[in-house]
């Protein structure tokens, strides 16, 4: 396996809990030196991540098999008022072998990610079963000795990954993970699309006569003060989870990754699409169209300039369709995405009880 170096600290004792009584939580602004014990299985040991190990994070977060974009600190931290992070890292010996990116919920609970699209333990390049299981072992007990007794675990969708990510499925068989939630995320592969609907045709056709013009902006504000936002109020009594300033924000961060495309019609916005670029996937992080643009076919012109556009991507991946906690379907928004070819990939939730890892020891490799 290849790792990121880890640089030597200070160490120190650890704090002991009283007797019969679980540690408590060990505060993120804490200085205090904090050593783990070892993780149960070799060399492997866990610690909080701090900002003098950003770089070494982010450089990990480049080279993760099942990482995005989302996982860098620059974006993770954008929104550093309203989540307190916990994420953690994952040492075998000195160097880093896992990330978990992670917030502190109010109720104690531990969540990857509650501020992003999906969060999950993330992996190397050449980590194998025994390296995933052992990664994971060493985060629960390290959670059970902090006092943090639940892990709630968004996993990423299958169709982001560069290398398949099962391995960590397979542990949270073992761990008895309760899947609370399933969503529905609508994808459309590239190499082997369906065809259109007769009706979605019929509506490109008809903005294309009408001559809608797709645009790629160097502005989000058009779209966002004259479609997304009414439209969301309108519609939804919604509000987009991101601000225009916070969207504007991350784009001037992640130039390559986060591009905004829209329809005009006769000078007007009518659509727009934000788009979400990872090596794998193109996903419409958001999309709004007004009764204009809808009726014009403006909203189906513009999806599939994009799938056009990112046909070298693996897939084009419209988001989920889902209302509460997974258990309904908004059918009218889902077949408007199936009838570009797409078709569902699951993203599922868990609830992990940390005190569960010793059900991971049985697979836990045998080290001579």
């Amino acid at each position: 396996m290849s790792f990121v170096k880890k640089d030597s600290i200070a160490a120190g004792p650890a704090p002991s809990p009283a007797l019969g009584h679980p540690p408590a939580v060990w505060p993120m602004n804490d200085t205090r030196p904090f050593v783990p014990k070892p993780a149960g299985a070799g060399t492997f040991t866990v610690e909080p991540y701090t900002d003098v190990r950003k770089a070494e994070w982010d450089e990990f977060v480049g080279s993760g098999r099942n990482a995005t974009f989302l996982f860098y600190r620059d974006y993770m931290e954008y929104h550093g008022d309203r989540f307190v992070d916990h994420s953690l890292m994952v040492f075998q010996g000195q160097t880093l072998a896992a990330i978990l990116p992670a917030n502190l919920a109010a109720d104690g609970t531990l969540v990857s990610h509650e501020g992003l699209t999906y969060g999950g333990l993330v992996l190397n390049r050449e980590a194998r079963l025994a390296e995933a299981i052992t990664c994971f072992h060493a985060v629960l007990q390290d959670l059970v000795r902090r006092g943090i007794l639940q892990l709630r675990y968004k996993r990423m969708p299958g169709c982001y990954h560069s290398l398949a990510e099962d391995d960590l499925e397979y542990a949270l068989f073992l761990l008895d993970a309760r899947l609370y939630r399933r969503d529905c995320s609508a994808a459309l592969s590239q190499a082997d699309r369906l065809p259109l609907i007769r009706e979605r045709k019929s509506l490109i056709r008809k903005a294309a006569d009408l001559g809608v013009r797709i645009v790629q902006e160097t502005s989000f504000q058009p779209f966002w003060e004259r479609v997304l936002v009414p439209q969301l109020a309108a519609r939804h009594g919604a509000k987009p989870v991101h601000s225009l300033e916070e969207i504007t924000l991350l784009a001037g961060r992640f130039p390559e990754n986060i591009k905004q495309f829209s329809a005009y019609l006769d000078g007007e916005i009518i659509a727009g699409a934000t788009v979400y670029e990872t090596a794998t996937v193109a996903r419409a992080q958001y999309g709004a169209v007004t009764d204009k643009g809808r009726h014009s076919g403006a909203q189906a012109l513009l999806f599939e300039s994009l799938i056009e556009q990112y046909n070298q991507k693996r897939f084009f991946d419209f988001g989920t369709s889902n209302e509460k906690e997974g258990r309904a379907v908004n059918h009218g928004l889902l077949d408007w995405k199936e009838g570009f070819g797409a078709r569902v990939y699951t993203q599922d939730y868990y609830e992990i009880a940390t005190r569960n890892y010793p059900k991971l020891e049985p697979m836990l490799p045998v080290r001579r």
